[in-house]
């Protein structure tokens, strides 16, 4: 997506979007379109974020949709539906069993009549009858559904949304409205049984409260608790993607952009307050602070320093010579000792937060335990840090990290250089340069919660690094540091939840894949100590001060060892 799309629909701190920078903003992209593609043929049947729920139906075992209102997600997940129960069992076809919280939406789901009359000449009419079920007691009753049945003998059936009307039965399971049934956690208990035999769960559902099960279905899937695939369309989203070009086709009147815009904007009148959690997929109450104090104290410990080093406005202009010096004794002094207490045995990643005038710089290190906890062994936080010596400090510590894995830089703005030196001397593979974004928060944030919630991560017990947590906030549904969000520290300089982002990013780096080099000394057919065949005798690194540097950890060394 161009323009507004970057500079306002992403921003969530940027307030209402207004009817005319709507429009401006969609006369923009259709101009940005090609030619043919406007006005000579009609649209695909489904919109893309329909076809992406089809696709992640396929893909995905499980399957959550966190959608606005009345944006069209029955054609997609109808299309998933049938294009399931029209299958043979060789393509994958499966039986279909829909789920709405009451009579009037199961009802509703005959709509999958035309959705299947659109995708496949096979299908029947919706056909009425009486399921058999019983009650409490164990009384028989029987309870009105529909079947629409294919030619593969596969059907699609909506039932009642009582948790047993599944038991027993094997196939795609749909969920619609799920945050809205009376009796959500056991039915979703009884879906997941379905995947025990291979069968597939969706549950799409718009959101009602930051406490209800689908909120935190959603918070399981995206931090890896449970497998599966969160998708997610916002009402704006859905009219970029060509929401209210479908009205108009529809109603058979002329879009334009002005009239989308006044249509937008009177739908957005309507809901008011509660736009937020109708349209753009903000569960209420979710407002409010991501991480708890109490949280985030039982995840602390003393045992970890914070160590800090600022500078005056006018160390900038120091000779090089001189910077790099006092940076080094104050590195020798401080930051020394803390690494000699590092476990040689454990790997360890780094998360690196980037600030020069305003904010801080936070280097946050962790080593993973054995039990498979996060600790901090220190932290170090920057304030007026020129940049050259940025680089020097993080050089430093990294190369002293025992079984260094991944580092992840904040990387916007200036950010870019530091990352960028971190990349040429360590390699790409093992230092990624992020563009902290809300996508990018939407994925990470999430697995940073669940850390601090199965206590499997220790940061240093300081009331800064605290504040700093508790500034993460849900907006607009995505859990991140508002711009505003500014506080003092104890220092009396700002905070931007700078050592919070260095978590996530540090928590990021040590759960991603690892690269890792090693290999075997062989005996030396020469006799000496320590020689090697060929002639390359090892360095001996206990008389070089800087660990790790040297041709032997070289790429080419490593080649050499691989060989030997």
């Amino acid at each position: 997506m161009t323009g507004l799309e970057t500079t306002r629909i992403a921003d969530a701190d940027a307030g209402p979007i207004t009817e005319e920078e709507w429009a401006a903003h969609r006369r923009d992209m259709l101009q940005s379109l090609p030619p043919q593609l406007e006005g000579k043929d009609l649209p695909a049947i489904l919109l893309p974020y329909q076809r992406e729920r089809v696709q992640a139906v396929d893909d995905y075992d499980v399957v959550v949709d966190e959608k606005s209102r009345r944006i069209g997600a029955t054609w997609g997940m109808g299309a998933a539906a049938v294009l399931r129960a029209g299958a043979q069992r060789s393509a994958g076809g499966m039986d279909v069993l829909y789920l709405a919280y009451n009579l009037d939406m199961t009802r509703e789901s005959s709509r999958l009549r035309h959705v299947a009359r659109a995708f496949m000449h096979v299908a029947a009419e919706v056909e009425e009858f009486l399921f058999e079920d019983k009650d409490e007691d164990g009384a028989d009753r029987f309870i009105k559904a529909f079947r629409i049945t294919f030619a593969s003998g596969f059907e699609i059936k909506a039932l009642s949304s009582a948790p047993r009307t599944l038991r027993g039965r094997q196939g795609l399971v749909i969920l619609d409205e799920f945050a809205f049934h009376d009796n959500a956690a056991q039915l979703l208990k009884a879906a997941f049984a379905f995947l025990i035999w291979g069968g597939k769960v969706l549950v799409i559902s718009t959101h009602n409260g930051a406490d209800n099960p689908f909120a935190q279905l959603i918070e399981e899937v995206r931090s890896g608790k449970r497998p599966g695939k969160v998708v997610r369309t916002t009402f704006d989203e859905a009219i970029e993607q060509g929401l209210y070009k479908r009205i108009c086709l529809v109603r058979g009147i002329e879009w334009t952009p002005e009239g989308e815009a006044k249509w937008r904007a009177s739908i957005r009148a309507n809901y008011r307050s509660d736009a937020a959690e109708e349209l753009d997929c903000v569960p209420a109450q979710g407002s409010g602070v991501y991480l708890s104090s109490a949280l985030i104290e039982t995840c602390m410990t003393a045992d970890a320093k914070v160590l800090r080093l600022t500078f005056a406005d006018d160390f900038t202009l120091k000779p090089d010579a001189y910077r790099t010096d006092y940076v080094d004794d104050w590195l020798e002094e401080n930051v020394a000792p803390e690494l000699k207490r590092l476990d040689e045995r454990l790997r360890h990643s780094y998360g690196f937060d980037f600030g020069r005038t305003g904010h801080l710089s936070v280097y946050l290190p962790l080593a993973e335990g054995r039990d498979l906890v996060l600790r901090a062994p220190f932290m170090i936080e920057l304030r007026k840090v020129p940049f050259r010596q940025q680089e020097q400090l993080c050089k430093y510590v990294t190369k002293r990290l025992p079984r260094f894995a991944n580092g992840k830089h904040d990387a916007r703005g200036n950010g870019q250089y530091v990352a960028e030196r971190m990349q040429q001397e360590f390699g790409a593979t093992r230092i990624e340069a992020v563009m902290l974004s809300n996508a990018w928060y939407l994925e990470n944030s999430p697995k940073l919660k669940t850390r601090f919630e199965e206590r499997t991560i220790e940061l240093p017990r300081d009331a800064d690094v605290k504040a700093d947590f508790r500034a993460l906030k849900m907006v607009r549904g995505i859990a991140k540091v508002p711009d505003t969000a500014e506080t003092d520290g104890a220092d009396g300089g700002k905070r931007h939840g700078d050592s919070a982002i260095a978590g996530m990013l540090a928590v990021a780096a040590a759960e991603a894949d690892v690269i890792e080099y090693g290999y075997r000394a062989v005996p030396s057919d020469r006799g000496g100590s320590g020689a090697r065949p060929g002639g390359f005798d090892r360095p001996n690194h206990d008389d070089d001060d800087r660990p790790n540097r040297g041709w032997w950890r070289s790429p080419l060394g490593a080649m050499i060892r691989g060989r030997v």
